[in-house]
Parts: C-alpha cells; structure tokens; sequence
C-alpha cells in the first residue's frame, strides 16, 4: 500500500512541477498579435493581460 502512496505522491509532484515550469514559461513568452485559431488580430488589452497568449480571447 505504501508504494502506491509513493509513486501517486511522485506523480502528482511531476506534475506540480511540470505545470510550474510551464507556467513561468509562458511569462516569458512574447504574445502573438494574431490568433494561431482563427486568425483573426488578437486586442492588445489581452496580450497585456494575458502574457504569452497564442489565441484571441473566443477561441
């Protein structure tokens, strides 16, 4: 039983990890000016507030 507890802890710690790392990359990410979706121009007031953004604020 507590080598289930243990690999479920490493896994979930993977992940945690994994989502961070993933996250801070995104920060440092430049915002695209058009949506990789539709195409269509993506509004400045999102690239501001959602740094790194690949999609306008439909998609």
């Amino acid at each position: 039983m507590a080598d289930i507890i243990d690999s479920a802890s490493e896994i979930e710690e993977l992940q945690r990890n994994t989502a961070i790392k993933m996250r801070r990359q995104n920060y440092q990410t430049v915002s695209a000016t058009h949506c990789c979706e539709c195409g269509d121009p993506i509004d400045e007031r999102r690239r501001l507030a959602v740094q790194g953004c690949r999609t306008c604020a439909s998609c």
